[in-house]
């Protein structure tokens, strides 16, 4: 049995995605367990949970077939949305306790390795470049992965994510796009977010 985290399923499953949402104007969305706030740029589509489910299930397969284990998920989602094919925004949190599941900086190191195998044997061909970084979001300190993959017809997928603990829960929130101005909309959303402490 594999327990990874929730980031893997959706980095993974936007490649198996074929769902309708609704469009949103921008739109504030506040989220008490973490005091946060934060502002989703005009022009994204709200995911339903039924259509999150049936994605995730796809991406849980792929990881299970890389790595002939069962994927366990405890995640709980916050928000996904996306705009147009292959441009991302995601949040979740899920339960991490370091004197159960080990320090929390190898934890993050292992996922990234993960995560660039799966791609890799997924998707044969592929160049793919990553990056780990810490970032400060709102005066708090973030794990970052950064993960370009360009496709054989040149097209290049970024990804980001960031993450931390509060607590004994790990925070998540994922960007993938491969239209920058998109990806950008979506960075300086997050960047801009709120955490009062």
């Amino acid at each position: 049995m594999i327990t990874y985290k929730h980031s893997l399923l959706f980095i993974l499953v936007v490649f198996f995605q074929n769902c309708n949402g609704q469009k949103t104007a921008k739109q504030e969305i506040h989220n008490k367990d973490f005091n946060w706030t934060i502002t989703i740029p005009e022009n994204f589509e709200n995911l339903s949970s039924a259509d999150w489910t049936k994605m995730q299930n796809k991406g849980t397969d792929a990881i299970e077939k890389t790595f002939e284990g069962k994927v366990i998920n405890q995640s709980k989602t916050i928000f996904v949305f996306k705009s147009d094919q292959l441009n991302y925004f995601e949040s979740n949190y899920q339960p991490y306790d370091p004197s159960v599941d080990g320090d929390y900086l190898e934890s993050c190191k292992a996922v990234n390795e993960i995560l660039y195998e799966t791609f890799k044997a997924q998707m044969p061909g592929v160049k793919i470049d990553t990056t780990r970084t810490v970032e400060q979001i709102d005066n708090l300190e973030f794990q970052t992965l950064t993960m370009k993959v360009e496709y054989p017809n040149k097209m290049v997928l970024t990804l980001l994510m960031f993450s931390r603990l509060f607590d004994k829960r790990e925070f998540t929130v994922n960007i993938m796009f491969v239209d920058k101005l998109k990806g950008q909309k979506m960075l300086d959303s997050w960047r801009q977010s709120k955490f009062i402490k």
